[in-house]
């Protein structure tokens, strides 16, 4: 029966890494589509397609903490880390729909940069 409940949290485990890991891709990915759209006149839509993958990718965040919580009985912590970072994500998309370059710029490099981190502790 442990082994059983073990397999089940290890797999929550890696289904949370996964959904990281494509958080932080989508985030450097729409780091090199703003780059395009500071250098061209094509980068508008890579970078509004990848905004809405990268808030996508962050509440696969939020429903894979919670998967990785809830079966094994883990710490409720990756649940309040993945919450914050789906709210940073709501900010991020307000700020860059308002065009506010000096919050939407900083905001997305912290939060790439959260990431990381995260994808760095799992």
């Amino acid at each position: 029966m442990a082994t059983q409940v073990t397999a089940h949290a290890e797999r929550g485990f890696s289904f949370l890494r996964t959904a990281i890991l494509l958080q932080t891709l989508t985030l450097f990915l729409q780091a090199v589509s703003a780059g395009l759209l500071l250098t061209s006149s094509h980068g508008g839509t890579p970078h509004d397609v990848g905004a809405r993958v990268m808030y996508g990718a962050s509440m696969l965040y939020v429903l894979a903490a919670v998967l990785a919580w809830k079966p094994g009985g883990g710490s409720l912590r990756p649940v309040w880390h993945a919450s914050g970072f789906l709210a940073l994500a709501s900010v991020q998309v307000a700020v860059g729909i308002a065009h506010v370059p000096a919050v939407h710029v900083p905001l997305g490099v912290l939060m790439f940069g959260l990431s990381l981190l995260a994808l760095a502790r799992r």
